[in-house]
């Protein structure tokens, strides 16, 4: 370990995996240390044992749960965009080989007390039971301006530059209820809260579009999700990232952070100093160079049924827009089952997540977990959110946000993207895939 390296990743979260891949593919000598004996950190995936090791201390799982080895049990649940940046990642650098993907069966949203799939295209708009009569029209031709705008074509702009004007000028153009924005905004564009409707319409413009394309490459829904659950994606890139040379670690604990002249030079571990310029790691690693800006709540049910007014999903995503609850954060629930092996036969595992605004986060997710039908058993996490107080520029120190209560992977790539950039000085450019290295297996 006592040797120079050109980046030293501290933590196996899924943020830090991709960032240690990505620049190992590119050439760097990366050390890679976790204190933990699994891949994963904050978003690995628990067997039933591991599980109840957490959150049920001496207790032992009832044994009508099934085998140990039949659960993968995320303890942060995201799932992939089909057309995102995340899944253009994975293909970029390969890591895809390691992995086997099954779509998730359907995206819904909440509204006036029912759940509904989600209206992404002029035809489902017009036989949604979450619009009127007349809103259907209203919605039809919003998302055929949406599917017909150029942003060099004046002709097809209908007098609305997006780049300029905000979303409340959008959707007064088009008429749309308060409802049907709630969907629109964040169960389509998936923004988390309602700072997007005074802000350029651009963005929204291409999250609708990026959820209109994942949702034209399967059909059911616009997510996919890898089978055996997450922790597959940090044990992927780490074996991507040792291909190309990366070194790592697991249960190494971390002693200090060298620094000279109030830039790091190094990291110490059981006694001997790893060297590297540049350090990148997870918030738990630097609590004196993080702030808290929050907390999410996450409740894991089990449930031995699929979730009712769903067709019998074998997984799904709901999103409860802040409106419809009365709340400034959405509520977020997604649903897994066997199809991906994650639980035994015949099992569901339904997370149901949101930031939480009071004193009293597990009654928060209340709305989400009503949805569910009978739970036969609850894990509650409640987890502060922490982010870099600084940029890293100065003493090259690089640390990630913790993750979101959102059930996608848009949030953490945009933190990748982010972090690469000030680690490289470059955009990360996802330009056709990454070519093996010579002896590799096609």
């Amino acid at each position: 370990m006592d040797e120079q390296y050109d980046v030293i990743v501290l933590g196996t979260g899924l943020t830090e995996c991709i960032l240690s891949g990505l620049l190992s593919v590119e050439g760097k000598k990366v050390l890679h240390m976790d204190r933990n004996d699994y891949y994963g950190g904050a978003s690995a995936s628990l067997n039933l044992t591991q599980l109840y090791r957490k959150f049920r201390a001496g207790m032992e799982p009832p044994a009508v749960l099934g085998r140990d080895r039949d659960y993968n049990v995320d303890l942060i649940p995201k799932f992939a965009m089909a057309s995102g940046e995340f899944t253009n990642i994975l293909y970029h650098t390969d890591v895809t080989r390691y992995l086997e993907f099954r779509q998730v069966a359907g995206s819904y949203v909440y509204r006036d007390g029912k759940i509904s799939k989600v209206p992404s295209s002029t035809t489902e708009a017009l036989t949604s039971p979450l619009l009127g009569w007349f809103e259907k029209g209203r919605a039809k031709s919003f998302l055929e301006f949406i599917q017909n705008y150029d942003f060099k074509n004046p002709a097809t702009q209908q007098g609305l530059d997006l780049n300029t004007v905000p979303m409340t000028a959008v959707y007064k153009k088009f008429g749309l209820e308060a409802g049907t924005q709630d969907f629109i905004g964040h169960a389509l564009a998936l923004h988390l809260d309602d700072e997007y409707m005074n802000k350029p319409a651009k963005e929204t413009y291409e999250r609708i579009c990026l959820y209109m394309n994942s949702m034209a490459r399967y059909g059911k829904s616009p997510y996919i999700y890898p089978m055996y659950g997450l922790g597959e994606f940090p044990q992927s890139f780490a074996r991507l990232s040792a291909i190309y040379g990366g070194t790592y670690m697991l249960e190494k604990k971390i002693e200090e952070i060298v620094y000279e002249n109030g830039k790091v030079v190094g990291v110490k571990s059981d006694g001997e100093v790893a060297k590297a310029k540049v350090v990148i790691g997870d918030p738990s690693y630097f609590p004196d160079k993080v702030k808290k800006v929050g907390q999410v709540v996450r409740v894991i049910c089990f449930l031995n049924h699929p979730i009712p007014n769903t067709g019998d999903a074998d997984s799904l995503q709901i999103v409860i827009p802040q409106n419809q609850v009365k709340r400034q954060h959405d509520i977020y629930v997604a649903a897994v089952s066997n199809a991906h092996s994650v639980c035994a036969n015949g099992y569901y595992v339904a997370i149901v997540a949101t930031i939480a605004e009071t004193t009293t986060p597990e009654k928060e997710c209340d709305a989400g977990i009503a949805l569910l039908g009978q739970v036969l058993e609850k894990f509650v996490t409640v987890e502060d959110l922490y982010e870099p107080v600084a940029n890293g520029t100065e003493d090259r120190v690089f640390i990630s946000k913790s993750y979101d209560a959102t059930s996608h992977f848009e949030t953490v790539c945009q933190d990748v993207k982010d972090i690469y950039k000030r680690v490289t000085g470059n955009d990360l450019k996802l330009e056709g895939k990454v070519q093996r290295l010579e002896g590799e297996q096609q």
